[in-house]
């Protein structure tokens, strides 16, 4: 949520990060910024909980932080931006001919759906993170 206001209100961060240089549609880029803000997120909040669950020290707890957070938080991302993909370029762009863009309800409803296969597609993935030891049951 804070990355797509984030480069709604300040498209050059979408430029930044490869939009119109590297990615012709604006929604790659701001994949990118989506990707690093979720990954820092997820990282904190794995942090602030396996730390002190495993007394551990500040470095070993951001390694057990981003093992904890990196296949699930990737597991996720394939999910929601894979349909999200799909109702950008095929149901929107294709279907209805019409754009998908953040201030509107069809985005965020989109994002409602896209965020069901992020977690269908995480689920697996964070079963096995639990079950390996690798993150903490919550």
């Amino acid at each position: 949520i804070v990355a797509e206001w984030l480069a709604f209100f300040v498209p050059a961060i979408a430029i930044w990060l490869g939009w119109q240089s590297i990615f012709p549609e604006k929604i790659f880029a701001v994949w990118v910024l989506d990707f690093i803000l979720a990954f820092g997120f997820g990282v904190a909040f794995q942090y602030f909980t396996i730390k002190p669950m495993r007394g551990l020290s500040v470095v070993q707890g951001l390694i057990q932080a981003v093992k904890a957070d990196a296949l699930s938080l990737t597991a996720w991302q394939v999910g929601m931006y894979g349909f999200m993909a799909i109702a950008h370029f095929w149901i929107f762009g294709q279907v209805l001919g019409a754009k998908l863009e953040v201030p509107t309800v069809e985005f965020w409803f989109m994002m409602q759906i896209a965020m069901l296969c992020g977690f269908v597609t995480s689920y697996p993935v964070n079963w096995w993170l639990i079950r390996a030891g690798i993150k903490e049951k919550m």
